[in-house]
């Protein structure tokens, strides 16, 4: 019975590691989803209001920046914004391309792409 005993010694602390690894990468999981959807909504924002501006008869060149701006800076940096025509003569349509950010590098999303067509001023 003692030599049983002795044997057993660490198990719990050995399972207790085992569980909090486990728990932390769920964790760590579910804050890279909620960064993937974070993105996502600003690359929508950042196309909104560079779609806004670009439909304005003065705001040709300064769509870029008016996106840049509706977005965290942190995030800004990684977003390319490219002009284009709409679907018709009428329209100015705005694409936003950001890169989303990976915590752990098992997660690779690529990029969050919005696009927003507004009617020419």
């Amino acid at each position: 019975m003692r030599r049983r005993a002795r044997d057993d010694r660490g198990q719990s602390a050995v399972e207790y590691a085992g569980v909090v690894a486990l728990l932390l990468f769920v964790a760590l999981a579910a804050i890279q989803l909620g960064l993937v959807a974070y993105t996502a909504q600003q690359a929508g924002t950042a196309s909104r209001a560079a779609a806004r501006v670009a439909s304005q008869k003065d705001g040709a060149g300064r769509y870029e920046e008016s996106g840049r701006a509706a977005m965290s800076d942190w995030l800004a940096d990684r977003a390319s914004i490219t002009e284009g025509p709409g679907g018709s003569s009428d329209e100015v349509r705005v694409t936003v391309r950001v890169k989303v950010p990976a915590l752990l590098p098992v997660f690779d999303f690529g990029e969050a792409e919005r696009s927003t067509t507004m009617p020419l001023d």
